[in-house]
């Protein structure tokens, strides 16, 4: 018995192969060409759209970054707004007559707290090292050294200027002068 002979099966992507179409789809190549440019010129629409429609965003989100930038720092203005009320006033009052000078460096330092205070709600911190603290080269910054019998060598002796931090990033080192250990005698010759 020989076996049966197997009829030629053309794949589907072969051009003598017969066309698949979709259901309800027209058979007819004109009507098929007409349904594919429209489809083509619907997608088009569409990506014009959507192109559009990114671009539009984009240039919302650029505007709206520029007023966040421009505007963020108007809470903070607003708290500082009575603490520069109170310098001016304080200003005023040196040019009165008799000026009182230990009142008048009471407002300043009431002034100063008030400052400090405004700003530590926005993420500002402070930084004076103590007196004997080891200097940390990420938060201090070293003016000169200075013998001291008192504070051991590469620690804090003075701060000149302090130093400030916000929300956990430094804006400025603490200048500080740094102790040189005990002074060293000079061996006369």
């Amino acid at each position: 018995m020989t076996a049966p002979e197997q009829p030629d099966v053309l794949p589907s992507d072969s051009p003598s192969a017969p066309a698949q179409t979709a259901p309800g789809a027209p058979t007819d190549p004109a009507a098929q060409l007409a349904a594919a440019k429209k489809e083509a010129a619907d997608n088009y629409d569409r990506f014009l759209r959507t192109t559009a429609d990114l671009e539009n965003f984009r240039r919302r989100t650029v505007r709206e970054k520029e007023e966040l930038r421009q505007f963020a720092i108007s809470r903070v203005l607003e708290d500082l707004l009575p603490a520069l009320d109170n310098l001016a006033l304080g200003l005023a009052a040196t040019k009165q007559p008799g000026a009182d000078l230990k009142a008048l460096a009471g407002g300043v330092e009431l002034v100063l707290g008030q400052l400090k205070g405004a700003l530590a709600p926005h993420g500002l911190k402070e930084i004076i090292p103590a007196v004997g603290q080891s200097f940390d080269p990420h938060q201090h910054e070293s003016l000169s050294h200075q013998p001291s019998a008192d504070v051991p060598a590469e620690h804090v002796l003075n701060v000149v200027r302090p130093g400030y931090s916000l929300n956990g990033r430094l804006l400025r080192p603490a200048s500080v002068v740094l102790s040189g250990g005990p002074a060293k005698e000079e061996k006369k010759h």
